[in-house]
């Protein structure tokens, strides 16, 4: 059975707090964070996993992903690998990396290079037991249909991993998403589920994103692939986790 987790931004301690208390109550099984919820623990990666712990539980799931937005700039690096060893040192699955490069002036040579690069950044967090996977994001260096023929043409054998983001691939103009499930099922271990229509995000089922079609091809994917509701609509917390399980009971 795929894991099921959730991830939504939130805005202070606070709203991180609900957060964290209420996503077991809607039946999901951890949370993916956003860089606002564990960025202030990176300055010592080991010593802030024991702090990030502290401050928030010791439950598996707080932490199942961290998600980030990451040039390969010196510091991009230089906080991909700190990233890298927090997510092992607080249990985490995954690093969910949105390559935060513009796509405006790339080429093939670019996104092969690219693809080196991560290659080699994916076997350094295999080192921390911690898989790293590619988020490809509307405006970023993998975001249409034929970037990910070229870049995971040329990411090497058993490093890298695939997010895919249901509302990031129609914002960039692709519609079949079943097909891209299909065609890069070897590489996908993570799925965003987002709707999205007219320039934003909704909660589920309220865009234009043939979901139940993308929940069917899941479901063939395997187990070994986590679907997480990553919710960026302007819901808040508790509505947001409910309308999405409420969906999620209505479609699966």
């Amino acid at each position: 059975m795929v894991t099921i987790a959730f991830s939504k931004p939130t805005r202070g301690a606070e709203q991180q707090r609900l957060l964290f208390d209420r996503y077991p109550e809607f039946g999901f099984a951890g949370l993916q964070l956003k860089g606002g919820q564990y960025g202030e623990y990176l300055d010592d990666p080991v010593a802030g996993a024991e702090r990030f712990r502290a401050d928030w539980g010791t439950e598996p799931g707080h932490v199942s992903s961290v998600i980030t937005m990451n040039p390969l700039d010196e510091a991009g690096k230089e906080r991909l690998r700190a990233l890298s060893a927090f997510a092992g040192a607080v249990g985490s699955q995954r690093v969910v990396l949105c390559h935060d490069v513009p796509r405006d002036g790339l080429d093939d040579s670019d996104l092969i290079r690219f693809a080196g690069e991560l290659s080699d950044y994916a076997e350094e967090a295999a080192e921390q037991g911690v898989v790293l996977s590619l988020h490809h994001h509307t405006g970023e260096p993998v975001m249409h249909r034929r970037d990910f023929e070229v870049f995971f043409g040329a990411v090497r054998e058993n490093t890298l991993r695939l997010t895919v983001d249901t509302g990031h691939l129609l914002m960039s103009g692709v519609t079949d998403i079943p097909a891209l499930l299909t065609d890069f099922a070897s590489v996908i271990d993570n799925i965003h589920l987002k709707d999205y229509d007219d320039g934003e995000f909704r909660l589920l089922g309220q865009g234009s994103v043939d979901l139940t079609s993308v929940l069917d091809t899941v479901a063939k994917l395997g187990p070994g692939v986590t679907l997480c509701v990553d919710e960026e609509s302007r819901a808040e917390i508790v509505e947001g986790l409910r309308v999405s399980r409420d969906f999620l009971a209505r479609t699966r």
